[in-house]
């Protein structure tokens, strides 16, 4: 029983040496020659030109100035700093003094993470440039 365990597990390491050398071989055939280095260099500048062009100009909706943006997290942080703190509050409360505020801390708990997700996603878009 012992032979034919180490016998599949021979052939499982072979199998898997043959598969990495494949993938292997096939990552040094994809490297670029260097005569084809200039061509992909020029290539590459046309296309990255094409796109730092900004001839679209900005509709209204798109247009927010740095207040109302602020104005904006500012009311997306403080729920989300309440939501925090209610969810600590139920998590005491279930841990040290056993109450059952499972449903409401997970609920919280989730409320929180959204609104976490959706303030870092839009400080993100708006801000991060500066």
């Amino acid at each position: 029983m012992v032979d034919s365990i180490f016998k599949n597990l021979k052939s499982l390491m072979l199998t898997a040496l043959v598969v990495v050398c494949i993938l292997m071989l096939g990552v040094v055939k994809a490297q670029p020659q260097h005569n084809e280095d200039k061509k992909s260099v020029s290539s590459e500048s046309q296309v990255i030109s094409a796109f730092k062009t900004d001839d679209d100009p900005l509709s209204d909706i798109v247009k927010i100035d740095d207040q109302q943006k602020h104005i904006v997290m500012f009311a997306m942080g403080v729920p989300l700093l309440v939501f925090i703190f209610v969810t600590v509050g139920l998590g005491v409360a279930m841990g040290i003094y056993g109450k059952d505020v499972y449903l409401a801390h997970m609920i919280f708990a989730g409320l929180s993470l959204t609104l976490a997700l959706a303030h870092a996603v839009v400080g993100l878009v708006w801000f991060y440039p500066f």
